[in-house]
């Protein structure tokens, strides 16, 4: 049995602002179902509930005014809350107050919750007695417990192994390099082989430079981040790093995405009887102002409404499909003059566009159940969540050949891969390229028989987080077994 502790700035159901809450919540628990013995810490963002938690113990760090608290669960896997109220108990979010500003002292913040990790790592936690074999940690937030741990072995002592997830390399963690000091941070360490970043001081590098291996959410993702185009100023040291770089897919939530029950849905359905999922079809049109014509092509999509999304080439394209007689129907928020053009054509295309601005959580699944095809087209992925719940729902999607999504989706034309076929891919991030992908779903649509063979063979994938935990677990028992 392997002891592994987590460390992550936010995690479902306690916090959560994008995909890395949802890993926190769904890959401990998936471990631990494998017999492995979890602890996760994390930062406490609001009033902790007495009946669920209790207070363990104080933790002294050299430049907080007071000693911050940990707070344990009694549930499993346990769950270590860091609080320090002044740090992490404010109104905003996890990294960014009210007005989407980021906290100006956020390295303060974060190094805060480094820090106690490490005083978890090295077992010196009052009245714990535990221990982890590795500490496994995630994107900028936590980079310097690995670089930490690597100063406790200057001064003769031992340390657990560690491994450092890349979510999204575009969030570096880079700060006035003047923080080290009162960090309490050797000066010695920031050269372009350590911590410094374009004359930063930066978190993501130190978990880069000094963590025992790295992995990442993909393993497209992982071949992408050596390039120019994907690197962020990293790639060198990632392709430096190359033999010690994973990618893992994440997973999905299997209970709360499954046609089978769903209770977001008015109907449901599986594999072999897709009866229920036409039954979606109808309904999401009624409900959506769609007509209501079961054999037109509906394509979905839910998305944050920025060009990092592609949604600048889903609009050159929709005038086309729409005259063409294909309906769309898209949720999602974003850059507001992205928001008023999309606005814009279903006012000019009533019927067969439908705009909803904003999020909900049960037309998200309706339209995962009720549309044909779902409209991916990213620029970059590291990994991709809605893909995975469109194959689940027998919904094929239509993306970019980046990232998460080229690990996932196997385009339709794919012969050489006939039985793993279940989407359509295309290669270039243009929109003609986009163009022509939608025009070869809505053609193969019109055939029955091999649309609903693609549908079957997308049901039948394994998007389990049960497979990207035993995934981890190998990773995890290689790093352990290098002297």
């Amino acid at each position: 049995m392997l002891q592994i502790l987590f460390v992550l700035s936010e995690m479902v159901p306690y916090s959560k602002t994008g995909g890395l809450a949802d890993v926190g919540g769904a890959l401990p628990l998936a471990l631990q179902q494998l017999g492995d013995d979890i602890r996760v810490l994390v930062p406490w963002y609001g009033r902790p509930e007495q009946n669920e938690m209790h207070r363990l113990c104080a933790v002294n760090v050299p430049y907080t005014h007071e000693p911050a608290e940990l707070w344990i669960t009694t549930n499993r896997p346990q769950v270590y809350f860091l609080r320090y109220p002044a740090y992490y108990e404010r109104e905003g979010g996890p990294y960014q107050n009210a007005l989407g500003q980021d906290w100006p002292d956020n390295p303060r913040r974060f190094a805060l919750l480094n820090r106690v990790a490490v005083e978890l790592a090295q077992g010196r936690i009052s009245g714990l007695d535990w221990r982890p074999d590795l500490v496994h940690v995630h994107d900028w937030q936590t980079g310097l417990i690995p670089y930490l741990l690597e100063l406790e072995t200057r001064v003769g002592s031992t340390r657990p192994a560690t491994l450092f997830t890349i979510h999204n390399l575009a969030y570096q963690g880079r700060f006035d390099p003047a923080i080290m000091n009162e960090l309490h941070l050797p000066g010695a360490d920031f050269h372009w082989q350590g911590t410094e970043l374009y004359g930063a001081f930066s978190f993501m590098k130190a978990g880069l430079v000094y963590s025992d291996r790295l992995s990442t959410v993909s393993p497209t993702y992982a071949q992408e981040i050596q390039t120019d185009a994907f690197g962020m100023g990293l790639q060198g040291l990632l392709q430096q790093r190359a033999s010690q770089l994973s990618g893992i897919l994440n997973g999905v939530d299997e209970v709360h995405w499954n046609p089978r029950a769903d209770p977001y849905l008015p109907a449901h359905y599986h594999a072999r009887n897709l009866v229920g999922k036409s039954q979606c079809k109808i309904q999401l049109q009624q409900q959506l102002g769609l007509e209501s014509q079961p054999d037109t092509f509906l394509l979905g999509m839910i998305s944050r409404l920025v060009e990092q999304k592609g949604i600048d080439m889903v609009l050159d394209v929709l005038p086309d499909l729409l005259q063409r007689g294909m309906q769309v129907a898209i949720l999602g928020s974003g850059e507001k003059h992205f928001e008023a053009r999309l606005q814009e054509l279903a006012a000019i295309h009533p019927g067969r566009l439908a705009v909803h601005i904003g999020f909900d959580e049960g037309l998200s699944h309706r339209i995962e159940a009720g549309a044909d095809a779902f409209l991916m087209p990213s620029r970059f992925e590291p990994c991709g969540l809605n893909q995975m719940y469109s194959l689940r729902y027998g919904t094929l999607p239509i993306v970019h050949q980046t990232g998460g999504l080229a690990d996932t989706v196997v385009d339709a034309g794919d012969i050489a891969r006939d039985h793993e076929r279940n989407g359509f891919v295309f290669s270039m991030a243009h929109s003609d390229d986009l163009h022509h992908a939608a025009l070869r779903a809505a053609a193969l649509f019109q055939q029955p028989a091999a649309w609903q063979r693609l549908q079957q063979q997308a049901m039948a994938g394994n998007y389990s987080w049960e497979h990207s935990a035993l995934a981890y677990q190998r990773l995890y028992q290689q790093i352990l077994a290098r002297p």
